[in-house]
Formats: structure tokens, sequence, C-alpha cells
């Protein structure tokens, strides 16, 4: 088979920091490649380094046999080289189709054939099965839209190298089969992948050979037909890592929570709720099950106060709401672990120690009065003592918080979050994007807040996530619960079922 990429010795060090030490893999032409590794192994960082965004501190890239230098992102274009990063790069303030000719050379000067790009993009866009609406501005489309639209702008620009960096995160289980079809088509027509991704099935599924990275360095390299995913895992965090078990539990406490038929844009099949009447008491965890799209993201607004009903009732701690604001769902003891940590949980430039007393900053630990002349010293100490807690792995709490994977930046919305000793934790796909130990390690957390009896929401895509946590599962569709279901030995086939509204 053809090598296309190879990487010799590659290396990037941040002052006396390793990101990277001495990596060396090679990428064959039609073939996928899975990077594999914990979060903060350096897989993000070694992408960074193909795509021009990073120049190595030592080694030598090669493609085609021809060694090249990447020293801008226009340049891994222009080779071949196409990324589509985990939090998605593109301009909210343009249209689905100005992102995805943004930057290329035919569409480039006043004049722009605009109906032969549209053309171009329809046709690969049909070719691949990558639905988008072209004329729709960035906001207005789902975050699983906005996935398609960055895959579809990385093969409209010629790539021949396309690097997916936990592509499936934000997709549905449909979409995920559509692209996994996508990503046999492409290297069935010679081109090569580069694929990362936590979840063991897909990298056993779509997988031809396997990199395992390892505190920035290469562990092993093997074929996916003489490994298993338990052998993997145990590769990639280098210890045995034991089966999940979590004791599921009844509560008959009064709820924290209560919604009667509470409805919101119900006319929207797929952002609105349409008479949900539910209930998370003290000490349990209710899972909601779903295809993504289909109230999830409405149901958390709400129950946050970021939106209120326009008809039905909201109480919290059997007192009805009346005002719709999340610094008043705060006060009542409301967290919130939000869907997109970097859009709504998150500010990136500010530091780690700065985000994780952003809730308290007006009390007097941390300031005297109104976040006014804070208290560095008590701030510094309590962000020391969260950081080693929850095991963040950081050069220290006065990074900027974006600079951490995302794994890290998860730890910190969850220190947060759970520190502020809430009685409901509102967790939207908690586990996104995350490996395998820092997943063990949100769950973990979960369950201890349980233990102390936090009523946690536990919404997810991931369905093996609802069965492993949740005590009670509900089933939304369509905006409308379907169904409620024991966490203990659940029917998967009756909550799948009820998934696709039947």
């Amino acid at each position: 088979m053809e090598e296309l990429l190879r990487i010799e010795h590659i290396s990037k060090r941040f002052g006396n920091f390793y990101a990277n030490r001495d990596v060396s893999l090679s990428v064959n032409c039609g073939e996928v490649l899975t990077l594999l590794g914990e979060n903060g192994a350096g897989k993000s960082t070694l992408m960074n380094i193909l795509i021009g965004l990073y120049q190595p501190t030592e080694g030598k890239i090669f493609l085609r046999g021809r060694e090249v230098r990447i020293d801008s992102p226009s340049q891994a274009v222009k080779l071949g080289i196409g990324m589509v990063h985990q939090h998605f790069m593109l301009v909210e303030a343009m249209t689905v189709f100005e992102n995805i000719i943004l930057g290329d050379r035919k569409s480039q000067g006043v004049f722009i054939d605009r109906e032969a790009r549209r053309r171009e993009i329809r046709e690969l866009s049909e070719r691949y099965g990558l639905d988008v609406e072209l004329e729709k501005q960035i906001t207005e489309i789902s975050v699983g839209a906005q996935q398609r639209v960055e895959i579809l702008k990385a093969l409209y620009h010629g790539a021949e190298l396309l690097i997916l960096d936990e592509p499936s995160a934000a997709l549905t289980d449909i979409e995920v089969e559509g692209l996994f079809a996508i990503m046999k088509k492409l290297v069935g027509e010679g081109k090569s992948i580069i694929f990362i991704s936590h979840k063991m099935r897909e990298v056993m599924r779509i997988s031809d050979r396997i990199t395992i990275l390892r505190a920035g360095e290469v562990v092993t390299t093997v074929r996916c037909g003489e490994t298993d995913g338990q052998k993997l895992a145990g590769l990639m965090i280098g210890r045995e890592l034991s089966g999940s078990q979590y004791e599921k539990k009844q509560v008959s406490a009064p709820p924290v929570l209560r919604l009667e038929e509470v409805r919101y844009h119900e006319q929207s099949k797929h952002s609105g709720l349409a008479g949900v009447t539910m209930e998370v008491r003290p000490g349990e965890i209710v899972g909601i099950a779903g295809v993504d799209g289909n109230g999830q993201t409405q149901l958390a607004q709400l129950v946050t106060g970021v939106i209120a009903p326009e008809k039905g009732a909201v109480a919290l701690k059997q007192s009805a709401v009346s005002v719709f604001d999340p610094s008043a769902f705060i006060s009542q003891g409301v967290s919130h672990v939000p869907e997109d940590r970097n859009l709504q949980g998150l500010v990136g430039d500010m530091s780690i120690s700065d985000n994780l007393v952003m809730k308290d900053v007006d009390s007097g630990r941390f300031s005297l009065g109104h976040g006014l002349f804070l208290k560095k010293k008590a701030i510094g100490g309590h962000a020391g003592s969260l950081v080693k807690k929850y095991d963040v792995r950081c050069t220290s709490t006065g990074q900027d918080v974006r600079s951490l994977s995302g794994g890290n930046q998860q730890k910190v919305i969850l220190a947060r979050e759970l520190e502020s000793r809430p009685e409901l934790l509102v967790a939207v796909h908690p586990t996104r994007g995350l490996d395998i130990g820092a997943t063990r390690f949100v769950h973990d957390q979960m369950i201890d807040a349980r233990e102390r009896g936090v009523g946690i929401l536990l919404i997810s895509a991931d369905f093996d996530e609802i069965l492993e946590m949740s005590d009670r599962i509900l089933v939304i569709f369509e905006g409308q619960i379907m169904g409620e279901f024991s966490g203990s030995n659940p029917p998967v086939e009756d909550i799948s079922l009820a998934m696709t509204g039947k």
C-alpha cells in the first residue's frame, strides 16, 4: 500500500513541557488510521502541527516521500490536508455557503460565480450524503449540521488527507452511520483519514490501524483486526480498566425539580417542548434518552432559567418558579454542565482560577463585595485545591482555560459546578469528546454528588451513558416524553422504539 504521510521523530515543546516527544507514525493511501489517547496525550498538538498551526521543535514530515514544511494552515490546504476540529472553526456571522467557500482560490475577488460554487457544493453534498442548508446562518443550524459543514468544507477545499477530531461527538446515531459511509467512500477513492475518537465501538468498526499516544509519546501501532477494545483501553491509560457497574436507586423523597405540562414552541418538533411532565428527586439521576434534536436543548435551557415556558408550571424544591433567569436558578441551587463547554461553560481567555470562581466572585470569600478588590490569594488557594481534587492537568492555575484539552476543560466546569454544593445538577452531554479515563472520572463525580443527595438531570445522546448512569430513564421524542423506564435492568428494545416515537 502506498504511503501518503510519514512523521519522523516529531517533538513539540512549550517551555520545559513536551506536548509531543519523538513521535513517528505513517498513514497509507486509502486507509483510516485512528489516533487513540487520553485527553492531554498530545493528539491535538500533533494534528495542529500537521495543519500548520504549530511548528515542531524537532522532527520531519513527509508527504508522498517528499519532505515538506507546513508553516501555515493555508499551506496545509495546498498540500491537500484538511481538518475537522472538535470545536468548530466556523464564522458565525456568515452563512453555510460563505463558510464553505471562504479562502477558496476560485472564490476570491469581487466577482464570485456563486451559482457555479453552489452547484459544486451541492454535488459534493449529494455524493457524500452531507445534508446542509447553504443559505442558513451558522447560528441558525444545529451542532450536528455545523459538523457536516466542517466536513463538507474540508472536502470542497480538496483534502487528500482528512483529519477528523472527534467527528461523531456532536452527531446522532443516524448521522454517525452517514459519517462512516462518507469515510468508507473516501478511503475507497484512495483518500486517507486520521480519525480521533474515544468511542471504542467506533474505533474497532472503522479503523484499519490504530496508533496509541500516551503522555505525548507513541506507545504502539496495531492493526485493528489484531486487538480489542479492552486491550486498547489498557494501552491508552497504562493500566487495567475494570468494568463499571453503578448501583441503581429508587428514591421517594419530594422532588427538587418538577415540570407540569410545560410547553415551549411546540409547533417545532425539533426545538420545542409539547406538554412535558417530569420530576427529579434528590439523590437520583434521571436520564433523558433520545436522538439529538428532539427538544433536549430547550429542556436544559428551561430548567436552568435561560428560557421561560409558554405554558405549564416549573417548581424548584416545591416552590413555583415565577422568574426565569439563570442567576435566579443559580441562587436556588441549580448547577449546569452545558452542552457546549466553550460557548456556554467557560471564558477561554480567562485563567483556570478565574473560571473556577466565576459564580462566587461576589462572595466575601473571594472579594470585598460585588466583585471588587479580588482576594487573589484566596482565589489561587481555592483553584489549587480544586485542580488537585479534580485532576485538572495544567501547567498552572494561571493558564488560559482555552489552552487545556477538552477533558480538562470539562473537569474545570465540573469542579466549579459541584463545589457550589447544588441541589440540582443539569448535566448536558457531560462526557462528549472525552476519553475513557476522563469519562469514568466525570461519572464517578456524578455518582458521588448523587450520594450526597444532589438530584441530577442527565441529558445525553450517548445511549450507553444513559443506560449506565440513570436511576430512571425518560425518553423524549419531538418534544414529548414517550415513556419512563427503570434504570435497573432497563428494557433496551422498548427504550429504542420509544426514541423513534413508537
